[in-house]
């Protein structure tokens, strides 16, 4: 069962415009590491349970994907992770790294690139989320791992008891060359009842 159906459409719009000011502040972060304009869509919300995942789900039509992961602990915990297909993933390294680099110099960047790039938006998101919503939170360093795609995403769920995912699709826009990711909290039944609560409060604060 879609977990969506739990949220009311104030709560889906508050939490959608939450992470549109987080996607906005990731962009002006990357917009200054690579010197040309970085945009991203405002982020589509989709709550799921963790076994409904797979990469059909996720759009991820790519035999190979790259992810970032980073734990956030505090009053909301959550697995973050950012998602590419692996194309894409060097298409992107090659736009913050500059186009005169060979394949082979791309693969070389690829895990330091792609896990900078997920630490920016992963805290720009979180850090939206704590700043607008009142409560504090820590992050672990990113961590870069690459492989075929439903391995990666049986790990992904392997690694996890929690049974929530809220699930953000974003396009990646950098010097007019456009990508899609996917931003992937997981959270516990007590995290996505604790993030609800905090959300009504804002709301109400509205």
């Amino acid at each position: 069962m879609n977990t969506l159906d739990q949220l009311s459409e104030l709560q889906l719009d508050a939490l959608t415009e939450i992470f549109n000011i987080g996607t906005g502040r990731a962009a002006a972060s990357l917009s200054d590491i690579v010197g040309s304009e970085v945009v991203l869509s405002v982020p589509r919300i989709q709550f799921f349970q963790s076994s409904e995942v797979n990469a059909a789900l996720l759009s991820l039509n790519s035999p190979r994907i790259g992810a970032v992961r980073q734990i956030f602990s505090g009053s909301v915990n959550t697995n973050a992770l950012l998602l590419f297909t692996e194309d894409r993933a060097l298409e992107i390294v090659r736009d913050m790294m500059g186009s005169q680099l060979s394949t082979e110099e791309l693969v070389e960047f690829e895990q330091e690139a792609l896990s900078e790039l997920g630490n920016i938006i992963l805290n720009a998101c979180m850090s939206a989320m704590s700043d607008l919503l009142h409560f504090t939170l820590h992050s672990s360093l990113p961590t870069y791992s690459t492989g075929p795609t439903e391995t990666m995403l049986r790990q992904i769920i392997a690694q996890t008891d929690q049974p929530t995912m809220l699930l953000l699709h974003i396009d990646l826009t950098i010097e007019k060359h456009q990508s899609q990711g996917q931003l992937i909290f997981i959270l516990s039944s007590s995290s996505f009842h604790e993030l609800l609560a905090h959300v009504d409060q804002f709301i109400a604060n509205i």
